[in-house]
């Protein structure tokens, strides 16, 4: 889950939640988005939104962008893309594998954007508010993206899923473990995840959203919302399916699946991830 959060200091240091960029520097994000039934959750995103991004050539900004993922793909589509994230590993990585194509990129604050008002044509906002636990950061977070976002400019925001870690915790069976289903019943209470013990594979530190509540979220922020989806479905629970997605027409059922409940009310509490897609004002 790319993240990004904390202040970012003159030299790229992180106040505030040094667990999060010490979780990020320590794990091959790259990687869970790529391998096996993990990239369902890419492809998801990237079709969502290419529903909504302009044509290329246009200016996107991919706040809390990891190593390039979704960068990557949209330079192949044409766009001009720059990266800013907390994690120093990640816009290292991102520049060395992605800097000859175009893209360019650094260390920086989803709360405060290196950019000028209205300077993009589109903003991503794909893993900063995964880990911002204080509803007044998720707000500056959200303001800053409306500021450099030009008048209508698509704004996309992802967040973690309020009932992620019980769902989880059933898949790969963690819930057995009655310290995990302390962490569950804490997040299930107020969307607050946390590790203190640092146990591998429990996440770090982060916040679950209701699905309502970041439409709310987005409303306080400014920002107009068009649409509001659960990225993975079902599918993202269930990793018996993973050979099922290495076969391409296996694949597109999958996939369907997932499309066909995207939208339905009842079932938006379903998916890992949620993704939002908003507008600037104007326009």
């Amino acid at each position: 889950m790319d993240g990004e959060v904390g202040e970012a200091g003159a030299t790229g240091g992180i106040r505030g939640f040094p667990e999060v960029v010490e979780h990020y520097e320590s794990t091959l994000e790259e990687e869970r988005l790529s391998a096996g039934l993990g990239a369902l959750e890419l492809v998801r995103t990237q079709e969502i939104l290419r529903r909504h991004l302009p044509p290329p050539p246009a200016r996107v900004l991919d706040v809390g962008g990891g190593t390039g993922v979704h960068a990557e793909w949209l330079l192949a589509d044409g766009y001009e893309v720059h990266l800013v994230d907390v994690t120093p590993r990640h816009v290292d990585r991102a520049l060395q594998v992605l800097g000859d194509r175009g893209l360019t990129g650094h260390v920086a604050d989803a709360r405060r954007l290196p950019f000028p008002d209205r300077g993009v044509d589109a903003v991503l906002l794909l893993g900063p508010l995964y880990h911002l636990q204080e509803a007044a950061d998720r707000l500056v977070a959200l303001q800053e993206c409306r500021r450099v976002a030009r008048r209508g400019a698509p704004v996309a925001v992802a967040a973690i899923n309020r009932f992620a870690s019980l769902f989880d915790g059933l898949a790969r069976e963690l819930l057995f473990d009655p310290a995990f289903r302390d962490i569950v019943r804490r997040d299930l209470r107020d969307g607050r995840h946390a590790n203190p013990e640092n146990r591998p594979h429990w996440f770090t530190t982060a916040f679950f959203h209701r699905p309502e509540q970041l439409a709310d979220e987005i409303a306080a922020a400014g920002l107009s919302l068009v649409d509001l989806v659960g990225v993975e479905g079902l599918a993202g629970w269930l990793p018996h399916l993973g050979p099922r997605w290495a076969d391409a027409a296996d694949r597109e059922v999958i996939l369907d699946a997932a499309r066909r409940v995207e939208s339905e009310p009842a079932l938006l509490g379903l998916s890992a991830h949620l993704l939002a897609v908003a507008r600037a004002p104007g326009g």
